[in-house]
């Protein structure tokens, strides 16, 4: 498996994944200025149409780009699904006409793309005054003991890694600057907001059973040591309280 690789991950990806945080969606949206119907929005690295459906939700017009034919296979046969217009394509290369929607999203994809190439897409496809808005919900574990001890442990079994796919990542760090530096954007805003998702133990266990960096910096043998511990570890836990923190920039674009 390489890195950004979620084609044997979209099973658990599709069933198990948490969402986002809807005080963050509704914030996003109404920056925007119109009717929600009015919208058209692009989300754009939609895996399997978990943010995707969020935004349709709100009764946007939705365009979901996927470049992986097994995540955008869950995406499709999902019983939302026929809300949403789903096509393959790449944030460096969407296929999508100029000046064509008022919102683009990558949600816990952004760190995957080629930054430079990626924020011209954007800007062609973006409507004068449209939104750029990169999010990832991330895991909230301050407040809960067990959590921090299972995180603890997989320190312990992989000392070396290096999270790429959090919210919390280098890639986040430094995003506000670059997103001003990269002269596509302006304005840019952070928010961010909290939501809380109570889960069975086998839900827990199959989202790290879908975290690509996780899998590919430990390797299959410790990846499966951790595994084994979670499931002993959370034999006897009825459910888990698990809080996830949105975090997001949002950048309007500059043309």
């Amino acid at each position: 498996m390489q890195h950004g690789d979620y084609t044997l991950l979209a099973p658990d990806y599709a069933r198990h994944r948490p969402a986002y945080s809807d005080t963050v969606l509704k914030a996003i949206i109404g920056l925007i200025g119109k009717d929600a119907r009015k919208i058209h929005a692009v989300d754009v690295g939609a895996g399997t149409g978990i943010w995707t459906r969020m935004v349709s939700r709100q009764g946007c017009g939705v365009t979901a780009i996927e470049p992986n034919d097994e995540m955008r296979k869950f995406g499709i046969a999902h019983d939302e699904a026929s809300t949403i217009r789903w096509l393959k394509g790449k944030a460096e290369e969407t296929g999508l006409p100029r000046n064509c929607c008022d919102l683009v999203t990558m949600a816990s994809s952004f760190h995957w793309t080629k930054f430079d190439k990626a924020a011209k897409e954007f800007n062609r496809i973006l409507k004068t005054g449209g939104w750029f808005a990169a999010l990832w919900n991330t895991r909230s574990l301050e407040n809960n003991p067990l959590l921090v001890e299972i995180e603890n442990k997989l320190k312990t079994i992989v000392p070396d890694l290096k999270r790429v796919s959090s919210g919390k990542s280098e890639f986040c760090a430094t995003l506000r600057e670059r997103l001003y530096q990269c002269g596509r954007f302006k304005d840019v805003l952070y928010i961010e907001g909290r939501h809380s998702e109570r889960m069975a133990p086998a839900r827990y266990i199959g989202i790290w059973r879908s975290v690509n960096d996780v899998y590919v910096q430990a390797g299959r043998v410790r990846f499966e040591e951790f595994m084994d511990y979670l499931r002993e570890r959370l034999h006897t836990v009825k459910y888990i309280d698990a809080v996830y923190l949105t975090r997001a920039w949002i950048a309007q674009v500059n043309k």
